[in-house]
């Protein structure tokens, strides 16, 4: 029963992202395409996506169980790490294009699939709508499993959707859970 709960939660949860689909997928790779409207400038949402990581990011994505663990340096060769305790860390992804307010694309596997023979592309699209900003994140990974790289995309797609409804939801109500009043003007 938890289990179901949990699952109408999730779904629940994600249907504040507009669209969200495993755009490709084969054997050796796939394509997540995600799309949302943020009520909130393009400047203001790149800002947030790099400058507070940490408080949107879900902790169980993370290696250290704490996403304030996490940064992103928007520049060419800045990383998107992560602190782990005793002085570690983790590279999630490398940035290789800052455009601030713009665009924001990254390479590398996320979570588990920097233990996989992956490489990925993930680029953030940050375009003045109606109301705010629609941003599209594409997130190609191509690469060798066993099982074939098809298994990877729905869990992919299903993770980098739950990230993007929380950021939407920590701009728009201040609380990535989506629980929280929105913020006065």
């Amino acid at each position: 029963m938890r289990g179901k709960i949990a699952v109408v939660a999730l779904v629940c949860a994600l249907a504040h992202v507009a669209a969200s689909e495993v755009a490709d997928s084969g054997a050796n790779g796939f394509t997540v395409k995600i799309a949302t409207q943020i009520h909130a400038s393009p400047a203001d949402v790149y800002s947030r996506v790099v400058h507070n990581v940490g408080d949107w990011w879900h902790p169980a994505h993370t290696f250290s169980g704490d996403a304030h663990n996490l940064s992103i340096d928007d520049r060419p060769m800045g990383c998107f790490c992560e602190k782990l305790a005793g002085g570690g860390g983790v590279r999630h992804m490398e940035v290789v294009f800052a455009l601030p307010g713009k665009v924001l694309r990254m390479l590398g596997g996320l979570g588990p699939l920097q233990g996989t023979a992956t490489a990925g592309s993930m680029t953030l699209t940050f375009t003045p709508a109606e109301g705010g900003t629609r941003l599209e994140v594409i997130y190609t990974v191509i690469g060798y499993t066993p099982q074939g790289m098809s298994t990877w995309a729905a869990p992919v797609n299903e993770v980098l959707t739950e990230q993007m409804t929380r950021l939407k939801n920590y701009i728009e109500t201040g609380d990535p859970a989506g629980k929280a009043e929105p913020p006065k003007k």
